[in-house]
């Protein structure tokens, strides 16, 4: 190959790297920003509420201990003789039961205390650490998270909670693309 064709070559390939790298720093800084809607949804008092550092979960939006001294439990079904299920039903309540009658979901339960999940004021940074990390969040691969955060009958409770609870912000289908942009760009964290 001629110099002259060599150093066409060269500077196209150059080209199309500078490219390739802009486009990446681009759809890094774009998942970035979804993961900022993630993160406003996870720490909606529906979520963060039952993603907790503790045992007690908390209550309502202002995010109170729950009533009856209720725990964890272990498994995250509640301690024993106060099963989650006891109160939860597997729907909400039809409003005769007044506007402060348990809420409920089908499986309605905390993490398990080994794998706590916490969302509650954590940065942004960590927050995203613990969704990505299968040691932290059930042991769930990037595709398994998608399908829970769009499908689960539990997550989908937060948009109709029912009573006076004031539902997730953010649109569900909105969240659920934010969250596939975030995986689809490589699940990068913020900075903080």
């Amino acid at each position: 190959m001629k110099p002259h064709a060599r150093a066409v070559v060269l500077a196209a390939w150059a080209s199309i790297i500078a490219f390739s790298a802009a486009a990446q720093t681009q759809d890094r800084a774009q998942a970035v920003r979804a993961f900022e809607t993630v993160r406003e949804v996870l720490q909606h008092p529906r979520c963060q509420n039952c993603h907790i550092p503790g045992n007690a979960p908390l209550q309502y939006d202002q995010g109170v201990p729950h009533a009856m001294n209720v725990q964890r439990g272990g498994d995250g079904f509640g301690a024993v003789g106060m099963n989650c299920r006891g109160c939860h039903q597997t729907q909400n309540l039809s409003a005769e039961y007044g506007v402060r009658a348990p809420p409920g979901a089908p499986n309605w339960h905390l993490p398990p205390e080994n794998m706590k999940m916490v969302f509650i004021n954590l940065p942004s940074a960590e927050l995203c650490h613990v969704l990505k990390d299968p040691k932290h969040n059930g042991g769930k691969t990037p595709e398994q998270l998608v399908k829970h955060v769009a499908e689960d009958k539990l997550v989908l409770w937060g948009w109709e909670p029912g009573g006076e609870r004031a539902p997730v912000s953010v649109p569900h289908a909105q969240f659920v693309v934010a969250f596939k942009e975030w995986v689809a760009g490589g699940m990068p964290c913020p900075a903080r």
